[in-house]
């Protein structure tokens, strides 16, 4: 494992570092540079045996063990871009089956031969889908719809109102020409039932036929796939007990969105599936995705002690942070480890595309606090319909300005590291999304917790439902027209806290729903509450 230690000044080491470090894929035409990260010989020898027990975990993984165990669930999503992997030969069946419908569906909702309910060709989608179901979604549609191909995309990835009517309202009459897609593992989380129940009073109000042109991506049986299979909807793909939503998007999550804006999914799959095949040689120093989480550990002293932020150079890359926020915080953001230990684990996301960054929070990065590691994005291969004015080009610049800042962060004694790719396409995405799949592995064997469950999630959902519950029981107590403090409400009631109440009211009678407030707003206890 030999190669010089970091240094911030000497370039001829940097440089050394950097040809020792450096991997690259031929026929992907990526390359990942970690030379830049605080990472020395030392420092892999003693992740060494961390990484053989990693690297023999996720080859389990792939074979069908209970990988998550919180939940007794298998851990599946790299069967979804290599079939052959599956433990068995239904669940191989299924994944080929509906990656063919789902491009045979895209095809035809694309060419016209399915139309909307009146004999139009579908004009638009409407997408309704919460966390991963909506972020790899988001990502496929920006990072690979090209102009004019495919349907334009509409998203309610959200239960605000506002949000809500602002997308029906720009949909407006061509809400019976719009595709509708619900995604829904369970069939029963609340955003995007409530999403679908608004989506279905309006297209039925301009005219459109709902069962005609609604679709579902659920698990089988679940509460929507009945709902879809009684009322028969025009279409419905399924999603998997053993994949997580924030891996869903080589599922029907993400391959159903490319299909519908043209892009070649199976070139995605192909992608994915290629460094799938990269990241499982069991050797840290020629597998990128070993190379990365070793590097992540290193920056955080394997306790997150270091944030990730992520500096795409392509516009179509934009949304790529976010992508990754869910994937790498909602995996390793746990509190207790394998052993029950408390831990507090996890690596905080966040980041914006360049070069827009040079003029936003890059001058903290260099100057400001210490607390962080940057991950550059670029491309090579510029489009062609831009040319050379002026002896100025427009990629040479954003090359530029990715170099330079890479530079000043070096400087500084800040750490980096780059992702390079010859040209951007779907399968380029598919590798790319797979790299971070597979380090987010590695990392959680390293530091010892379950990437695969989100039990904090799950708490957030419990507590919202009992907010909810007790909304009901507070609106109940209040019909019978009498004025109450949040204290008498809280007594009448039996339940909550004045707090919780108070919130609930303040959100009632800021809405035209029959409720009063009489009182100090400033004085949250001495306000009376009733309903007319």
């Amino acid at each position: 494992m030999s190669f010089p230690d970091f240094s911030a000044s000497d370039a001829q080491i940097q440089w050394q570092r950097f040809c020792d470090l450096l991997w690259y894929h031929e026929d992907l035409g990526i390359w990942l540079d970690i030379s830049r990260m605080h990472v020395n010989p030392s420092h892999l020898e003693q992740l060494q045996p961390g990484f053989d027990k990693a690297f023999a975990a996720m080859a389990e993984l792939e074979a069908g063990a209970i990988a998550n165990p919180d939940e007794q669930r298998q851990v599946g999503h790299y069967w979804l871009r290599t079939p052959q992997l599956a433990p068995n030969e239904a669940v191989r069946d299924q994944i080929a089956t509906e990656i063919d419908q789902i491009d045979q569906f895209g095809r035809d909702v694309i060419s016209g031969v399915i139309k909307a309910p009146g004999g139009q060709p579908f004009t638009d989608v409407l997408w309704i889908g919460i966390g991963g179901s909506g972020l790899g979604p988001l990502l496929m549609i920006r990072a690979l719809q090209g102009h004019g191909s495919g349907l334009p995309f509409h998203f309610f990835d959200n239960v605000d109102p506002n949000g809500m009517s602002a997308v029906l309202a720009e949909l407006d009459d061509r809400l019976a020409t719009t595709l509708v897609v619900t995604v829904s593992k369970s069939g029963g989380t609340p955003e995007p039932h409530l999403g679908m129940e608004q989506a279905r009073h309006r297209v039925e109000s301009r005219g459109g036929r709902w069962a005609d042109q609604a679709v579902a991506i659920t698990m089988v049986d679940s509460k929507l796939d009945r709902e879809a299979q009684q009322d028969g909807w025009l279409k419905s793909f399924s999603m998997f007990d053993w994949v997580g939503g924030r891996t869903s998007i080589t599922s029907a999550v993400g391959l159903l969105p490319g299909a519908l804006i043209g892009a070649d999914i199976r070139d995605f799959l192909a992608g994915a599936a290629q460094m799938d095949d990269a990241t499982r040689l069991a050797d840290l120093r020629r597998n990128p995705a070993a190379l990365m989480a070793a590097s992540w550990f290193v920056a955080g002293d394997g306790k997150g002690r270091r944030d990730m932020v992520v500096l795409p150079y392509r516009d179509r890359l934009e949304v790529f942070s976010r992508y990754l926020q869910q994937l790498v915080m909602e995996s390793l953001g746990k509190r207790l480890d394998r052993d029950g230990n408390e831990v507090n684990q996890g690596i905080a996301v966040y980041g914006n595309k360049g070069s827009t960054d040079q003029h936003a929070y890059v001058q903290q990065l260099r100057d400001g606090v210490d607390n962080f590691f940057a991950t550059f994005i670029e491309v090579l291969e510029d489009v062609s319909d831009i040319p050379v004015i002026k002896d100025e080009c427009p990629g040479d610049f954003l090359d530029g300005f990715l170099q330079g800042t890479r530079s000043a962060l070096t400087e500084g004694g800040r750490q980096s590291l780059s992702i390079s790719m010859r040209r951007f396409d779907a399968r380029r995405l598919g590798a790319l999304i797979a790299l971070f799949e597979r380090a987010v592995g590695f990392y959680g064997d390293l530091v010892n917790i379950n990437a695969y469950h989100q039990p904090g999630v799950e708490a957030g959902k419990k507590a919202a439902a009992a907010i909810l519950d007790l909304q009901s029981r507070v609106e109940a107590v209040l019909k019978d027209g009498a004025p109450r403090t949040v204290s008498e409400i809280r007594q009448a009631v039996g339940d909550g806290s004045d707090e919780a109440i108070f919130w609930i009211m303040r959100h009632l009678a800021g809405n035209d729903r029959g409720y009063r407030a009489e009182g100090d707003w400033a004085n949250p206890a001495s306000i009376r509450f009733s309903c007319s």
